[in-house]
């Protein structure tokens, strides 16, 4: 199944139960070529928030939850920083990391690219095993998470790993004089119901202020892990 087919596959599931604008099909889909790039900085944190130009309508988001978590019904992978690795192993009661990272952790690579195509990263980290027996195969293939209960709350919420905080957003670090400044963009995958038009940005800006604590914590605790060497990141303009 090309990727294109999987991400529709994926509205068609979630159109059952959620109603999906057509224009965000499209944007998913990757068949609006008018889509621009409004930037808007919060904090320490640069959003890239999709705009239809010829709607003047935004791209934004909100969290359906608890109706909805398919984004654990659907988890990809989950990668763990250092901060994730201390915290996880010790939830689940392993006497050293080491441990842990052997009996619940696999390696993953895989690429991202942002929205508008203009950016391209590749990634190697530790992942949490979302299944007992998960294999390498089956890295990047959706998969519930077993730490998804019955009515839709993480077991380990307070623990989890930062990726799971970010959702639906991507992020990257770009260097700037010297100093790090962090980006993030919506993730289309076809997977989240969230996502509608607004002519305003306005209404979500507080989750974007929320987000940007999450989102920037996080690139800096990847980066400490990069530099600890338990992951390689290279970004490709």
């Amino acid at each position: 199944m090309t990727k294109e087919n999987s991400i529709q596959s994926s509205l068609d599931f979630i159109s059952k139960k959620w109603k999906i604008d057509p224009k965000i099909y499209d944007i998913h889909l990757g068949k609006r070529d008018d889509l621009i790039d409004t930037l808007i900085q919060i904090n320490q944190v640069v959003f890239h928030i999709p705009k239809l130009s010829n709607d003047n309508l935004y791209v934004i988001w909100k969290c359906l939850w608890p109706e909805c978590h398919n984004c654990c019904e659907k988890q990809g992978r989950l990668p763990l920083t250092q901060d994730d690795i201390t915290h996880i192993s010790k939830r689940l009661g392993y006497p050293s990391k080491s441990e842990f990272i052997n009996e619940e952790t696999n390696t993953s690579s895989w690429q991202e690219n942002d929205t508008y195509g203009n950016l391209i990263t590749f990634l190697t980290m530790i992942s949490l095993r979302r299944k007992k027996n998960e294999n390498p195969e089956e890295d990047g293939y959706p998969l519930k998470c077993r730490f998804l209960d019955n009515d839709g709350y993480c077991k380990i919420q307070d623990d989890k790993p930062g990726v799971c905080w970010l959702y639906p957003f991507a992020s990257w670090i770009e260097s700037r004089d010297g100093k790090p400044i962090v980006h993030a963009t919506f993730q289309f995958t076809g997977d989240c119901p969230g996502y509608y038009l607004s002519k305003s940005i306005d209404e979500m800006v507080p989750i974007l202020s929320d987000y940007s604590f999450k989102i920037y914590n996080y690139n800096m605790s990847v980066s400490r892990t990069i530099r600890e060497g338990l992951g390689v990141t290279n970004i490709i303009y």
